[in-house]
């Protein structure tokens, strides 16, 4: 099989034996992968502590089960399956034993011809979804869906940018009956997202202080803001929530968060609620109800596995929505 490697910051296509799936295990042939701001910081080297190289990236895939290895009942030769991030997380609260099953860092990736899992980490495919659509979900999917957990209908969420993590956040929040306002530096991403349900967008260059813009249109403020950018954004993330409000703390785009005043979140009563995506259950959850209504991911731009790296480049460039690798 081809698998694609990464090493010293650099990508390169290489042979592999292929994989023979282990007791309790199942072989997975993916068709489709996506790429997530995790894997480029990791190209990067900016992302944790270094891991043995060469590394096989990306954390998410979908594809077809071609073989079961011993003890395996839950899955059957066809079965269309995408693995959740942690491979280790299966289901509950986050415990510190999670740490390091993480695909594509803590354990080698996905972006390979086959690839076999843990029975126990891997997810039906919705029947509504494509494999380009259904490779969106273990990550991205999986962190905006525990970030708007708690959302009411009627209250407001406020979601940075136009990725994939805050365009799943404004498809989930419409879903849940909440209103969704939404940031960014461009004009035709905002006017995009308005198209997918966004009650009112905000552009950033023009409005930079943008939190001012967000209380002026809710008086009150945003129940929930979802945090991904981090240095420069959280402080006016903060000034931007409303009383009992929650910021969900899932990304750093702009770096680490330092020299910021928290007392407002102590006058407020506020929840800040750190994100690290969630388990296999998590996944499952999500994928129920994206059936239930009929949710389907949004995808800006598609390249081929031969081409991976493309991915790498039109994440860059910030996409709407997200990049997929195509088999």
């Amino acid at each position: 099989m081809r698998q694609w490697q990464l090493e010293s910051g650099k990508l390169t296509l290489n042979n592999a034996p292929d994989p023979v799936p282990g007791p309790g295990e199942v072989l997975v042939r993916p068709r489709a992968w996506s790429i997530n701001y995790r894997d480029l910081m990791i190209l990067r080297g900016e992302y944790g502590a270094p891991r043995p190289v060469p590394l096989v990236p990306f954390s998410d895939c979908a594809g077809d089960v071609v073989a079961l290895g011993a003890g395996v009942v839950d899955f059957k030769p066809g079965d269309r399956v995408m693995p959740c991030f942690l491979q280790g997380w299966i289901d509950g609260p986050m415990r510190h034993n999670h740490h390091g099953s993480d695909l594509g860092f803590g354990v080698p990736g996905v972006l390979a011809e086959l690839r076999a899992f843990g029975a126990q980490a891997l997810a039906r495919i919705p029947a509504h979804l494509s494999y380009e659509e259904a490779a969106t979900l273990p990550c991205a999917g999986v962190t905006a869906f525990n970030a708007l957990r708690g959302l009411q209908p009627g209250q407001t969420m406020l979601t940075l940018g136009t990725g994939g993590v805050s365009m799943f956040a404004l498809q989930l929040a419409r879903a849940m009956g909440a209103r969704v306002m939404v940031t960014s530096s461009s004009d035709e991403k905002l006017a995009r997202a308005r198209a997918l349900g966004a009650d009112h967008g905000i552009n950033y260059r023009t409005t930079p202080e943008w939190e001012k813009a967000v209380l002026g249109v809710t008086k009150a403020g945003a129940d929930l803001v979802v945090e991904t950018g981090g240095a420069q954004t959280f402080q006016r993330s903060v000034n931007a929530l409303a009383v009992g409000g929650t910021i969900a703390l899932l990304g750093r785009l702009t770096g680490i968060t330092q020299g910021v005043n928290l007392q407002p979140l102590v006058y407020k009563g506020a929840t800040l609620r750190g994100i690290f995506v969630g388990s296999r259950t998590d996944l499952a959850e999500l994928a129920r109800f994206m059936t239930r209504h009929n949710l389907k991911p949004v995808i800006d731009q598609q390249v081929s596995f031969a081409q991976a790296t493309k991915a790498y480049e039109a994440l860059a460039a910030g996409p709407f929505g997200k990049v997929v690798v195509t088999a």
